[in-house]
């Protein structure tokens, strides 16, 4: 990890210090995806095949995955995974439940209610990524606020493997969670397929999810097209930010870092701390802990861009922490909630030695789909409300017009809309005319 004094930098090495590695956005990459999203939209499941066969190295019999697929996945299952993945269900929705958004109704003056209803987006897309390594947390993140707030139909892709089959724990947290349809596809061309729609694969309104830079590239394409699909988010690599006291403990430090370093190479991760001591110990520990992991060159790949950060006090790592707007922020400080009023931008905060973020990956309750790259800054993690349109509504009764109808004509004569006055005014004179 590189080690740099906050302080001693100019305004252009602060820049340097919390510059993200570049997400690639270059030519190549975007052709690539072009020609993809073509070739899906123009030979729909054939080019689904055939894209899955080069890219995934998959035959696929079938598209969808079959009940018959289902029930073979859970009977391969451990025991102990599946109670975990319900477990982790039971609380994701606990939490998601309590915090979705409410209806509300508002006599806003005599006579004028004004109101905000709720309605699910009608089809949904989900993808769960499956490079590396499955990921049947994400199915649980993103099926279970769709379930919560009663999207009439849920799809998702995940890509399959060789033998043409889907991670049996993704498909057992999809079934659990009440999505409705599964597909093995990944890539960019799953992104488009849920896009654009085939003969097998629904049109889908919105997409959630994260992927590689391919599916991240497709996601900005098809969120740009009028006959595309919304997306959650704009996403980038995995990243988590610490800020640690003298009183930290280096193992747990390094372990929290590490944690996000093995996502992949090009995840970041960063620590900032007013203690010399600490940096030193955790420096330390990382290296060695490291070495232990099975994923060892993934992490050390991502610590070759990550930055250990000497700060003047806790109150200036908060400061640096606003301005990069980290995807997980953890707090390891003898006092860490006293801060959590400071924090303005971050996709979650874990307060604790005892709070690695590893929970909020699996299983405390919030959702682990956060905006990275700095869109932390104006964005917020998925929830129920990603999964729902807030329709507001308003009723007049003839007092209620009478109460603003004079405010609406001022304001609309004020901006020279002549008919929108009169709209106004001459319900207004019928109402004086009435007997």
């Amino acid at each position: 990890m590189n080690r740099l004094d906050w302080n001693a930098l100019d305004p252009a090495g602060q820049r340097d210090a919390l510059a993200r590695p570049a997400q690639s956005r270059e030519v190549k990459l975007r052709r690539g995806v072009e020609q993809i999203i073509a070739r899906v939209r123009a030979e729909g499941d054939l080019a689904l095949r055939e894209l899955s066969a080069r890219y995934d190295r998959a035959t696929l019999d079938g598209i969808a995955v079959t009940d018959e697929e289902f029930r073979a996945a859970e009977a391969r299952l451990a025991p102990e995974l599946k109670a975990a993945i319900e477990e982790a269900a039971a609380r994701i929705e606990a939490f998601h439940r309590a915090a979705a958004p409410q209806p509300v109704a508002l006599e806003t003056a005599p006579g004028v209610c004004v109101e905000r209803v709720l309605r699910p987006i009608g089809r949904v897309g989900l993808y769960v990524p499956a490079g590396s390594a499955p990921l049947p947390s994400t199915a649980l993140m993103l099926g279970v606020p769709a379930r919560i707030a009663g999207c009439p139909e849920v799809v998702l892709c995940s890509p399959a493997r060789a033998d043409g089959c889907c991670d049996e724990a993704v498909l057992y947290a999809a079934r659990i969670t009440g999505v409705h349809k599964v597909f093995k596809l990944g890539g960019a061309q799953a992104i488009a397929a849920m896009a654009y729609g085939t003969e097998t694969v629904p049109r889908c309104d919105k997409l959630f999810g994260p992927g590689n830079a391919w599916v991240t590239e497709a996601k900005l394409q098809v969120s740009t097209d009028p006959d595309g699909a919304a997306i959650d988010m704009p996403a980038g690599p995995s990243e988590v930010l610490v800020i640690a006291d003298a009183q930290a403990n280096p193992v747990f430090v390094a372990a929290d870092l590490l944690s996000q370093a093995e996502h992949g190479p090009d995840s970041q991760v960063l620590l900032l701390s007013p203690s010399r001591p600490l940096l030193d110990a955790v420096e330390a520990e990382v290296e060695r802990q490291c070495a232990a992991l099975p994923r060892a060159a993934i992490a050390e790949q991502a610590l070759s861009q990550s930055r250990l950060l000497a700060v003047a006090s806790l109150a200036q790592a908060i400061e640096v922490s606003n301005r990069y707007a980290p995807e997980h922020l953890i707090l390891q400080t003898e006092d860490p909630r006293q801060w959590l009023a400071s924090v303005e931008s971050a996709g979650s905060v874990f307060l604790g030695a005892w709070t690695p973020e590893s929970v909020g990956d699996y299983c405390s309750g919030s959702n682990h789909v956060l905006p990275t790259y700095g869109y932390a800054r104006s964005f917020s993690g998925v929830s129920v409300a990603s999964y729902q349109k807030q329709i507001t509504v308003q009723e007049l009764s003839p007092a209620g017009l009478r109460a603003i109808g004079p405010c609406t004509a001022t304001l609309a004569a004020a901006e020279q809309l002549e008919a929108h006055r009169r709209a106004v005014t001459l319900r207004l004179a019928a109402l004086e005319a009435a007997p």
